[in-house]
This record gives C-alpha cells, structure tokens and sequence, in this order.
C-alpha cells in the first residue's frame, strides 16, 4: 500500500493500513505467488466486495514485501 500511495496512484487506504475498509483492494497479476493467500479476516473484507477476483484480489496493506517476492505486478481494484 505504501509503495502504491509513493508511486502517486490514488490507493484511499482510509484505513491506514489497519485492515478495516478493503479501499487499498488490489488484483495480483499471476495469482498470490510470493505474496501468499489472504488470512481469513482479509477475505472477509474482500468478499463483501463486487469486485473481489478469487485466487487474485488482496489489500495490498497486507502485502508484505520480501526479496524473494520479486517483481509483483498488481492492479487497482474499482473502489466500492
């Protein structure tokens, strides 16, 4: 979410990263991959979502970026 807002693109995150509002909503291009599968209160959030993509959608202020994450490629999701 941090690298997101950084970068200029208009992620809300009104949450600050306190995952409760799912408005940092992204897809993950190739599938969880390094980033690994939401944890169940995440995907509680992101189900009450019309846009939630199963296998791809994630908040990305729960995306933990690692070295062996590599190069990750997401899309904004619409918000809500």
């Amino acid at each position: 979410m941090e690298v997101l807002r950084a970068r200029g693109l208009p992620v809300a995150a009104t949450c600050g990263g306190a995952r409760s509002c799912a408005t940092c909503h992204v897809y993950v291009h190739g599938g969880y991959g390094s980033v690994g599968a939401p944890d169940e209160d995440e995907l509680d959030l992101l189900t009450e979502s019309e846009h939630y993509r199963a296998g791809a959608s994630r908040l990305s202020c729960q995306i933990q970026l690692q070295p062996q994450t590599g190069r990750l490629q997401v899309e904004l999701a619409p918000q809500d």
